[in-house]
This record gives structure tokens, C-alpha cells and sequence, in this order.
């Protein structure tokens, strides 16, 4: 071979020994950092990759040496050398398939780690979605809007629901349980789908929300209670029943005025043997329903709350204004208000009788 093309690859080989020499040095430094008492099978593993790299600075350099040797002079010899790194490895392979098996378990170890991870952090969202659900049925003769808002905390109590209770009844339901966390999200979860049921079994919401109270008042949650506001539009006697457990005012737009309706009784969970009334409303095309939990009213700029007027009074400006349409608007408004960011959660429920 030809003198100046035995000089390049020695330089070649140069270049490669000092970026293994680098790199072992990086290696040797992360062995050093790891106790092999306490983590036996991450220092065997740096060890691993340290010794494989010093082999490659080692292999490089005898090569370099071995090209530049023969651009001087005939020394073909030179290239003997290249048997101790090769025998060096051959010994050091007894010991190669367990830490390619350590390895493949600390990649698994890795990924499982990163999926409980990643379940974790979906976890809200799941809960979410069955208290505070993107998309709601279509029921003829009623438009219905909706909206929610997630607070600071990473679970929410805050729910709503709107669905069938019988072929001529309509339910639409919105709740906030108090605090924040797995608990509170579990008894939302918990307060909703009896609801169901109990709205099914009971024409008067205010006899569901009594068996509902009952049920959830059973098992000891001593620091939880639930603000809830019930609606029942009857399409065959054409009239909406409510019922509220001491959750913030409904505002109906009906005879062209808007009017709140208040609580009906106590907070749920509050007394087990808590009393509660309902009242019956006629129901005309156009009248429409706007129901709220308090992360709405509650909205602060500094010590000012965004409160109740300001959910009336956009009702008012445009009272033809589509359910969807409102929500978004009186979220937006609630958001622009509260300059440091809305941190309760907020729900939003709009439904208008077509």
C-alpha cells in the first residue's frame, strides 16, 4: 500500500481512538458515581459500556500506530498487535450475554415506567370525560350547549349530564363537589350515575335528590358535600321541573324576562334526612335554561367576583343567542375578568326549547 494512503488511515484511526478515548473517559466517570452495593446492575452496566469503549480507543490507537509504522517502514508485524485487544474481548464476551439481558431489562423497566407515566397523566382527562363529557346526545325539540374549564388542581368535581329519563322526560343535571382531588372526583362520579337512576325510578326530581342525599350520606365523607341543580323538561305536559340542593341559581329566559331560580334545599350530604321541594315551570319555544357551577360566579379580580348579574345580563343582550354560543361566551367573559387565570374548575349547561 501505497506510503501516502497508509498515513490517512492512520489518521483516520487517530481521529477515532481520541473520540473513543473521550467518551471512555465519560464512562469512567459515571462508574465512579454509581455505588455497586446499592445498584449492582446499573454499575455493571456503566462498567460494561466503559470497558467496551476503552477496547475501541485500544483497537483504534494499536491500528493508527500500525499504519503509521508501515508508511515509514515495511513492518507489517505491526498489525500483530491487534491480537490483544482481540483476546482482551474474547474473555470479556463470557460476560456479554447477561449484560445484554441487563440491559434489555432496564429498557423494559424504562418503558413501563414512561407508560405509568403517561396513564398517570391521562388519568384526569378519563375522569373528565365521564363527569364533564365533550359531546352530549341530541334530543328533538331541545338545543343544548355546553362547556367546562378545568381549574388548577389535576381531578375535578365538577360535572354535569343531560339525558333520557323516560321516552317523554328529559334530564339535564349540573354538581360541584367540594374540594379537590381522587375523592372528589370519585364521589362526582359516584353522585351522577345514581342520579340517573334515581331520576328513572322518580317523576319528581325532588324525590330523587332525597334518595340520592340518603345514599351518599351512608357512607362517611364527613369534609365532602355536594351542590347540585336538577332540570326535568317533560315534552308531553310541556312544562320543566326543577329541584335544587343548594347549588348557585338557575337563569330561566322565560315571557320574555330572565328569572333565577334558587335552591330548593339543603346541600347533599349535609343531613341525611334533609327535605326537598320541586317547582314546576310552563315551558314556550325560545325559553331557555342556564345552569353554572360556582367556578363561574366565583371568578375574582381581586377582591371583585364576576357574580351572578353579569350571567343575567348576557342572557339579556341577547337572548336568541345559540346555547353553544353563550357558554363559550360566558366562559371567555369569565376568563377575561379574572386577569391571574380562573383557578376553580367551571361547568357550563345552556338549553333552550325549540
Amino acid at each position: 500500500m501505497d506510503t501516502p494512503v497508509l498515513a490517512v488511515v492512520g489518521l483516520i484511526c487517530l481521529a477515532a481512538t481520541l473520540s473513543w478515548v473521550r467518551s471512555a473517559r465519560h464512562r469512567q466517570r459515571l462508574v465512579h458515581r454509581i455505588d455497586p452495593q446499592e445498584e449492582p446492575d446499573a454499575y455493571t452496566l456503566a462498567w460494561s459500556h466503559f470497558r467496551k469503549e476503552a477496547h475501541s480507543a485500544l483497537l483504534y490507537g494499536l491500528l493508527a500506530g500500525a499504519f503509521f509504522a508501515n508508511a515509514v517502514v515495511s513492518a507489517t508485524w505491526v498489525f500483530a498487535l491487534v491480537a490483544v485487544p482481540a483476546l482482551v474481548s474474547t474473555a470479556w464476551a463470557r460476560n456479554a450475554v447477561r449484560e445484554a439481558r441487563l440491559a434489555r431489562q432496564r429498557i423494559d423497566i424504562e418503558r413501563r415506567a414512561q407508560e405509568a407515566l403517561s396513564q398517570e397523566s391521562l388519568a384526569p382527562k378519563a375522569w373528565a370525560g365521564r363527569l364533564a363529557p365533550d359531546e352530549l346526545p341530541e334530543f328533538s325539540g331541545f338545543d343544548v350547549g355546553r362547556v367546562y374549564q378545568a381549574g388548577s388542581g389535576l381531578m375535578s368535581g365538577d360535572f354535569f349530564d343531560v339525558f333520557q329519563a323516560s321516552p317523554t322526560r328529559m334530564a339535564a343535571v349540573i354538581g360541584d363537589v367540594s374540594g379537590h382531588g381522587i375523592e372528589s372526583s370519585i364521589t362526582a362520579f359516584q353522585a351522577k350515575y345514581l342520579l340517573r337512576t334515581f331520576l328513572q325510578q322518580f317523576r319528581d326530581p325532588a324525590q330523587a335528590l332525597e334518595e340520592l342525599n340518603r345514599q351518599m350520606s351512608s357512607v362517611d365523607r364527613s369534609e365532602e358535600f355536594i351542590s347540585l341543580v336538577v332540570l326535568v323538561f317533560d315534552t308531553g305536559a310541556g312544562t320543566m321541573r326543577y329541584a335544587s340542593a343548594g347549588h348557585p341559581a338557575t337563569f330561566l329566559w322565560h315571557q320574555r324576562e330572565v328569572r333565577p331560580l334558587r335552591s330548593t334545599g339543603p346541600l347533599l350530604m349535609l343531613d341525611p334526612d334533609g327535605t326537598y321541594f320541586s317547582r314546576e315551570i310552563p315551558m314556550e319555544q325560545d325559553d331557555m335554561a342556564v345552569m353554572y357551577t360556582d367556578g363561574l360566579t366565583e371568578a375574582r379580580d381581586g377582591d371583585e367576583m364576576f357574580g351572578e348579574e353579569r350571567i343575567g345580563n348576557a342572557i339579556r343582550r341577547d337572548p336568541g343567542i345559540e346555547p353553544a354560543v353563550l357558554c363559550k361566551q360566558l366562559l371567555d367573559a369569565a376568563n377575561e375578568f379574572s386577569l391571574g387565570g380562573v383557578e376553580d374548575d367551571i361547568a357550563i349547561l345552556a338549553i333552550r326549547k325549540t
